[in-house]
């Protein structure tokens, strides 16, 4: 990829979805593989990302597939053996987290920095550089300064920043989190998170006093950087990340078409720009990520830190207010809309919140217009007892939209490549020469003798129509131009497979004019990592991971959290989400208030879920919260074989 391309990457669970991802859009899809993709449940077989491979590469569009979880010794063989057949179904490159796949026999294929490798400092931006990755993915909670300092010390012609613009947020730092093994032995670094995160919590002070009953402190809104593309853009910025491995068709349809469209204006705006692939788009429905699920939206800390960020209250999807209760019998439910245009359908997915804060869940067996506009007699799935707190007066929103649901269940989007269509007389008889928007040519000819046409006034206008019809090919006309000094008829079938060897000429030309992304060569002498002592925070799994490190001049290296060695109490999640800043109990906050200077102090705070408890501790300094726990004995027990690296244990911050 140029530095002056911008590059839009969806997310596929499957061979389907990553089609539709590149028809709506998309200059690149991610992709799971057969194993170790950091996704537990969306793997795919090589030969269903070669089908993916061959269809994107038609419009340049790239493929990455993730091979981003933390290995074991004993899995290293089977990593480089899919890195090879990966490399030879054509994928672009791999997306990794464990830099023991830098110390082994891997093919030449472009390495990408995983989100897990946790990349906040320009230090640790420019060593991942230094060591051979060639794209890297910045971490989420980077405000537009932090990014802007990272993009002056890369060299842009080597490496491409990366950066997540939509979708689901993790609290924590991408691959400092271990509260899902340290209590279910299910490893996030290796793909099989619990999701601790969604639960609710009781927020616990110092005091013993409850400052929170039954809120998910953990549970962050999703991310929406719609507002935000041009800064990010004029921040460094190339490739913007909808995140979502997991979710639907719809979604992926949806936000692939939404991004394209906002970015089709910057790049309309901005001619200095490039969109890193070929092709327009166009879609039969207006985006909307409204639409699909979401825990409503936030742009995080780019624009510097904000008091809303969480979704507190629930992460299910709250919807979009359409209107309130009016009646309500034994069978069904009335409701008034707020806008009388608003059309309710059978099938469509309402909620309520009750007067606990929780939102119920109403799914519309049947909906009725009343005579009244915006009147509705809706019957539910679920027997009208079984409703919580439905009365009069209560506020209803729908979280899924069947007319929506099936619009984006149909064909919605269709993307072609602009040709200059040129037929001309050639020795034997006709050439037509296509010449694409990025300057690939395809040329066929045709051996035939001139024939008059019976109509001369009208011989050009109906060659002009017939070469220019394209029908159901990646192509269509800009412009069709004849160089020919005779009016000439030429009979359709002929024709027809003139234009036809011309567009596979043209694909053909297309194809070898894609370019492997190379492989970037680390700087030798290798340089040196940012810190010389590493923790289990590292993440370091196996011997190799290991070898990388010392050889580049870390002295101590702790194994990883899932090697078990850290029994104690240590920080199983650090964030920059921060839940006295969110409660209003901030230090900084309360500067500023008369009374209570020095009184309000970062003390510890307790979460409690059933029997879970964990610490919640501040540092201050960063602006940073650490979520601390022990791992659980019953994980201990069915423990594998640990592995060991050192014999002096590293001092590890935040007991």
């Amino acid at each position: 990829m140029l530095p002056h391309q911008l590059e839009l990457l969806a997310p596929a669970r499957n061979l389907e979805i990553g089609i539709e991802a590149i028809h709506h859009g998309a200059d690149a899809v991610y992709i799971g593989g057969p194993s170790f993709g950091a996704r537990s449940t969306a793997d795919n077989s090589v030969q269903d990302i070669a089908k993916l491979v061959q269809h994107a590469h038609r419009f340049h569009s790239r493929i990455f597939v993730t091979l981003n979880t933390i290995l074991r010794d004993d899995e290293l063989e089977g990593a480089r053996k899919l890195a090879w057949q990966l490399y030879d179904a054509g994928v672009d490159a791999l997306i990794v987290q464990d830099m023991g796949l830098l110390e082994i026999d891997m093919p030449p294929i472009q390495l990408h920095a995983s989100t897990q490798t946790d990349i906040r400092t320009p230090e640790k931006a420019k060593f991942l550089q230094d060591a051979g990755l060639s794209q890297i993915v910045l971490a989420r909670e980077l405000t537009l300064p932090q990014i802007s300092a990272i993009r002056d010390v890369i060299d842009t012609d080597r490496t491409v920043i990366e950066f997540f613009v939509h979708g689901a947020l993790c609290v924590a730092y991408s691959g400092q989190c271990f509260i899902s093994h340290a209590h279910t032995g299910r490893s996030a670094n290796r793909g099989d998170c619990s999701q601790a995160c969604r639960l609710p919590y009781e927020v616990k002070d110092a005091q013993g006093r409850i400052i929170a009953h039954d809120k998910h402190v953990l549970s962050m809104k999703d991310n929406n950087q719609s507002e935000n593309l041009r800064a990010l853009v004029d921040a460094g910025i190339r490739s913007f990340k909808i995140e979502g491995r997991y979710k639907d068709m719809a979604y992926v349809k949806n936000i692939t078409a939404h991004y394209r469209k906002l970015f089709d204006e910057v790049l309309n705006e901005r001619p200095e720009l490039a969109a890193a692939s070929h092709g327009r788009t166009t879609f039969s429905f207006e985006p909307d990520p409204n639409q699909n699920f979401n825990r409503e939206f936030t742009d995080y800390f780019v624009q510097g830190r904000k008091e809303d960020i969480g979704a507190f209250d629930t992460p299910k999807n709250p919807g979009q207010p359409i209107g309130w209760v009016s009646k309500v019998t034994p069978e069904h439910v009335e409701i008034t809309t707020d806008d009388p245009a608003t059309e309710l359908h059978n099938g469509d997915g309402l909620c309520y919140y009750d007067l606990q804060k929780e939102l119920v869940g109403l799914q519309i067996n049947r909906a009725e217009a009343a005579k009244a506009k915006g009147l509705w007699k809706l019957y539910p799935k679920d027997p009208m007892d079984g409703f919580k707190d439905l009365r009069k007066g209560v506020q209803v929103n729908r979280n899924r939209d069947m007319s929506w649901v099936r619009t984006l269940d149909k064909k919605s989007a269709e993307r072609k490549m602009g040709v200059w269509m040129q037929l001309a007389e050639s020795p034997q008889g006709l050439q037509l020469t296509l010449t694409d928007e990025a300057g690939h040519t395809g040329t066929a000819h045709l051996a035939i003798d001139w024939q008059a046409p019976k109509d001369p006034g009208q011989a050009e206008d109906k060659l002009k129509t017939a070469l220019g019809k394209l029908g159901d090919t990646l192509f269509e006309p800009l412009d069709v131009q004849l160089a020919l000094p005779r009016p000439w008829f030429v009979p359709p079938s002929q024709l027809n497979a003139l234009r036809r060897d011309a567009v596979q000429a043209l694909e053909t030309a297309r194809t070898q004019g894609l370019h492997r992304l190379p492989r970037a060569v680390p700087v030798n002498p290798p340089v040196t990592y940012p810190e010389d002592t590493l923790t289990y925070l590292a993440n370091v799994f196996n011997q190799k991971a290991r070898d990388f490190y010392a050889k580049h001049g870390v002295q101590m290296i702790a194994a990883a959290y899932e090697a078990q060695e850290e029994l104690g109490e240590v920080s199983l999640m650090i964030t920059k989400h921060c839940v006295r800043f969110s409660l209003s109990l901030c230090p900084k906050q309360a500067k500023g208030v008369t009374g209570v200077q020095g009184t309000v102090k970062a003390e510890p705070l307790q979460l409690i879920n059933g029997k879970e408890k964990l610490t919640l501790r501040f540092d201050c300094k960063p602006c940073e919260m650490h979520v601390v726990g022990k791992i659980k004995k019953s994980v201990l027990n069915a423990a594998e074989t640990p592995i060991q690296f050192y014999k002096t244990r590293p001092v590890v911050g935040m007991h």
